[in-house]
């Protein structure tokens, strides 16, 4: 299975492009994964803010083929622990998922469009992060879900 992060935004804090590239290049063990950054829409002050969530939206789902399973990163979603985060993706694994997409919204949230494409939503946490900092968390949970599938010791119970 191939794993796609889809965020709208730029990192720009240095420490946090550093940890998340040795995220994705751990997770390159484990499966094909990519992560994919969209320019932050938001910027354009003309566009009211449903405006805003329906170009984002747009803009999102041309990146997103019809086979791919989407789940949004939104607080409102299903909580998972680390251990089940892993049995999620191993279910997905054993349904035959091809590509599995987890798309981090813009500060606003997700389009309509986006919530009736997507197959659910998954929480990182109650707590609201910054975007830059939903990746970095992201990524570390996808990887640390691959060694628990794996029987790893990266992860401690």
């Amino acid at each position: 299975m191939t794993v796609k992060l889809l965020a709208i935004g730029k990192t720009n804090q240095k420490e946090l492009l550093h940890l998340i590239a040795q995220y994705e290049k751990r997770l390159g063990h484990y499966t094909n994964f990519s992560m994919e950054t969209l320019p932050d829409i938001r910027k354009n002050k003309n566009r009211s803010r449903d405006q805003l969530l329906q170009a984002e939206g747009e803009a999102l789902l041309q990146r997103i083929d019809a086979s791919d399973r989407i789940y949004l990163l939104d607080e409102r979603g299903e909580s998972f622990s680390s251990e089940e985060f892993a049995g999620f993706l191993q279910k997905q694994m054993n349904a035959g998922v091809r590509r599995l997409v987890l798309v981090i919204g813009g500060a606003f949230g997700f389009s309509q469009a986006l919530y009736q494409r997507a197959a659910g939503e998954i929480s990182l946490s109650r707590m609201t992060f910054s975007h830059q900092m939903v990746r970095l968390f992201a990524v570390e949970q996808l990887y640390r879900a691959f060694t628990i599938l794996r029987n790893e010791p990266y992860h401690h119970q």
